[in-house]
């Protein structure tokens, strides 16, 4: 493969890279925002959305890369 192909295949797919790497980096900011806004419930909220405290510290563990 030429020089030529290899930067012209490099500049095609760059675009296309960052953009998925930036929506990851949105993702993973919005799931630790909701993540920490569901640990400030309290008890009779979290029963209201059909969630309990239990369910709730699994869910705010997990690290933003994480569904």
């Amino acid at each position: 493969m030429s020089r030529a192909t290899t930067l012209a295949r490099a500049t095609t797919t760059t675009p296309g890279l960052l953009r998925t790497l930036r929506d990851a980096l949105v993702t993973w900011s919005v799931r630790r925002r909701e993540r920490a806004m569901l640990a400030r419930l309290d008890a009779h909220l979290l029963r209201d959305i059909g969630l309990d405290a239990e369910g709730v510290a699994e869910e705010c563990s997990k690290p933003g890369w994480r569904a």
